[in-house]
C-alpha cells in the first residue's frame, strides 16, 4: 500500500508504483522533491486485503486478531521510529519513489485517520468517511521537506492514540459499522485488520524487517 487510501487506506498503497527499492546505484538515489519525481497516484482498493495474505509483504488478516490491535500499533510505532533515524531517511531510492521519510509521514497521517474513523464508528450509528486523499495530502503537506524527529514523535503520539481507542473497544463494539465515500462497508473489527496491512506493507517498501502479528 503506498499513500492515501490504505484504500482508501486504500487506496492507500501504491506498492507497485512508490514500492522502495534497495539498489547500489547510488546514481538513482534523489533527495525528496528534486527533479522530475513525481510520485504516481495510487488509485487501487486495498480492500482485497481482507480477503488473502498479501503477495509482498505477507501479512494476512485472516490470522490477525484485533484484539491485539494496541499492542501491534505500539510496536510499529516504535519500528517505524527506527526507520525514521536513518542517515538517508529524506533520499528517495529512485524517481517517484517515496522516501523512508515520505512513508514515515504517511504512516502518521494513516494513525491519524484512522484514530478519526474509529471515534466515529464507536460513538455514531453507521458513519460515512469523509475522503481523504492520501497524494494530495502528500504534497500540500511537502512530506518530503520535513524534519524526521518530529515526524517520529507525532507517529508514535498517533500511534498511542490509535492504540488508546483500540484498548477500550469491547463486545459488541468490535461489530459497528461504518462506511468510507465509495461505500465500502467496514466494522471496528475489520477496520482494525484493513488499517494493519498499511504501516506494515510500508515496512517492506522501505526495506525494514517485517513482522507478523
Amino acid at each position: 500500500m503506498s499513500g492515501p487510501g490504505v484504500g482508501w487506506l486504500w487506496s492507500l498503497v501504491g506498492a507497485k508504483v512508490r514500492r522502495f527499492v534497495d539498489t547500489e546505484a547510488s546514481s538513482l538515489a534523489v533527495v525528496c522533491g528534486s527533479g522530475d519525481d513525481e510520485v504516481v497516484p495510487d488509485d487501487k482498493n486495498w480492500t482485497w486485503v481482507l480477503e488473502k495474505e498479501c503477495g509482498e509483504c505477507g501479512f494476512d488478516a485472516s490470522r490477525f486478531d484485533a484484539r491485539m490491535s494496541g499492542e501491534a500499533i505500539r510496536d510499529l510505532a516504535a519500528r517505524w521510529s527506527a526507520v525514521l533515524a536513518r542517515d538517508s531517511v529524506n533520499v528517495r531510492p529512485r524517481p517517484g519513489v517515496w522516501s523512508p521519510l515520505e512513508y514515515g509521514c504517511h504512516v502518521r497521517d494513516v494513525f491519524r485517520i484512522m484514530d478519526g474513523r474509529v471515534k466515529l464508528m464507536l460513538t455514531e450509528d453507521d458513519p460515512h468517511f469523509e475522503n481523504w486523499d492520501q497524494d494530495k495530502t502528500a504534497i500540500e503537506d511537502n512530506y518530503g521537506a520535513q524534519i524526521a524527529a518530529e515526524v517520529a514523535a507525532q507517529l508514535r503520539d498517533s500511534a498511542e492514540m490509535l492504540a488508546l481507542r483500540f484498548d477500550g473497544v469491547s463486545g459488541d463494539q468490535w461489530s459497528r459499522r461504518g462506511l468510507r465515500s465509495d461505500g465500502s462497508a467496514f466494522t471496528v473489527e475489520s477496520i482494525a485488520k484493513y488499517l494493519m496491512h498499511d504501516p506494515v506493507h510500508h515496512l517492506w517498501d522501505v526495506g525494514a524487517d517485517v513482522p507478523v502479528y
